[in-house]
């Protein structure tokens, strides 16, 4: 089993005879998870590092269909007979295995379980609707606040587990314009960016008619 937060969600979501049939891997960057076509065996819980659902286009092309720093990858397997695309690791990965056949039957005979799994799922379509409204929103400042607002805690603070190369990819924007940005915000007083890893940005709450606060450095380039 995975250690830290996905430890403690998983072992809340699982029961223990599930959660004793688990296996966790540490995988190399490049390392092929699943590939397309072939048949489901386990269900994969990233628990760090970076997973790429992709497939390969006739002329050659990959299309990347979605990334996952954290959480269940490819759900669907759960019940489909074949992938219908590749799993690959981005970076060192950590990922936990479930084997699939336990899965289903443990879903099938536990209420409590299939209860937990679903409101997990619907925890998954609000993360996306979320993801689709923020790279909806005009400018790049407004998706990062949004970002804190939807994503930190209580007190404005987020933690980002991945660099800011990656950070980027996932607003739809160049790694050099959320450089700018950051920098920009910062020293505007919009925001504080404290150092990692992991980073950890905090919106600030500006008093109206207060001078905006002096940071730190703005972020460096790549």
């Amino acid at each position: 089993m995975p250690h830290s937060s996905s430890l403690s969600s998983l072992q809340t979501l699982l029961p223990a005879s599930l959660q004793a049939q688990c296996r966790t891997l540490t995988l190399a960057r490049g390392t092929a998870l699943f590939a397309c076509g072939s048949t489901p065996a386990f269900l994969h819980h990233v628990d760090s590092g970076e997973v790429a659902l992709q497939r390969t286009s006739p002329d050659g092309a990959v299309v990347v269909l979605q990334r996952v720093q954290r959480g269940f990858v490819a759900e669907a397997s759960l019940e489909v007979t074949r992938y219908h695309c590749d799993g690959v690791t981005l970076a060192e990965t950590v990922v936990t295995r479930i084997p699939r056949e336990p899965l289903q039957q443990a879903l099938r005979d536990d209420a409590e379980l299939a209860l937990r799994w679903i409101a997990m799922l619907n925890r998954e379509v609000r993360r996306l609707r979320q993801h689709n409204e923020r790279l909806s929103l005009p400018t790049l400042q407004a998706r990062l606040l949004h970002l804190i607002d939807t994503e930190g805690d209580a007190n404005g603070m987020l933690c980002l587990n991945n660099d800011l190369k990656t950070l980027a990819h996932e607003l739809g924007v160049s790694h050099e314009a959320l450089y700018r940005r950051l920098a920009n915000m910062q020293a505007g007083g919009v925001i504080e960016r404290l150092p990692g890893p992991p980073w950890m940005l905090r919106r600030r709450v500006v008093t109206p008619g207060a001078p905006p606060a002096a940071g730190p450095p703005g972020p460096a380039g790549p």
